[in-house]
């Protein structure tokens, strides 16, 4: 059973998000496409809860999971994350800091960790009906979007490939070295609909993987 410190709410907070978990991902042969930006999200649906089975292990958002924790799992939400859900039959509230991605099952909305599930009171129940709020902090930076285009090995190749896409397009073209893998990328690009559109254009060519990045700062 949680103490009364573990059932107050998460602390809502303006983190940077993470890069790496906002890039789409394919589960059980459905793919899935992270949000840039939660603000303005609200969705009811149905919350599941995970607790013992999953405690101390690694969260999608490279943290430990810890069930006492006020934390959440969702399939798009931009990780870390902060929702209001509330139990619709109830009417109990929590505040969690979402980290982690699940539950994937259609019928499934959110995954709260066990602490979470007793404070609204359905963790006897397994599910329950809720409303799930983001809660946001405005930025005094805009979130900088970019386009991963390429990666590979050949850096001579990639520098040949970011001089014609940075003709083409009239946009910074960082190519990023990890762990001798280097990745191209093209932004940073301030709105969602301009990031969009090059997307399309560069899918509808030769770039059929490129994808979506988001990050606070510049990559």
């Amino acid at each position: 059973m949680p103490t009364e410190f573990e059932m107050h709410d998460a602390q809502v907070t303006n983190e940077p998000k993470s890069v790496s978990t906002g890039r789409p991902y394919t589960i059980q042969g459905k793919r899935y496409t992270p949000m840039s930006d939660e603000k303005g999200y609200t969705e009811i649906g149905v919350a599941s809860w995970y607790g013992r089975k999953f405690h101390g292990y690694h969260t999608s958002n490279g943290e430990i999971f810890n069930m006492f924790d006020m934390s959440a799992a969702h399939k798009t939400l931009p990780l870390p994350s902060f929702v209001k859900v509330t139990n619709t039959d109830n009417g109990r509230t929590a505040i969690v800091r979402v980290n982690d991605r699940g539950p994937f099952h259609d019928d499934r909305l959110i995954d709260l960790s066990y602490a979470a599930a007793y404070k609204l009171g359905y963790h006897l129940n397994g599910t329950a009906k809720v409303k799930v709020e983001a809660i946001t902090i405005d930025r005094s930076a805009p979130r900088l979007t970019y386009i991963q285009v390429a990666a590979g090995s050949n850096l001579d190749h990639l520098k040949s490939l970011s001089a014609t896409l940075q003709s083409r397009f009239q946009l910074q073209t960082p190519i990023h070295s990890e762990k001798g893998l280097y990745k191209l990328r093209l932004g940073p690009i301030l709105d969602d609909k301009t990031a969009q559109a090059v997307l399309d254009k560069l899918r509808k060519g030769k770039y059929k993987h490129a994808f979506l990045l988001y990050s606070e700062h510049q990559l």
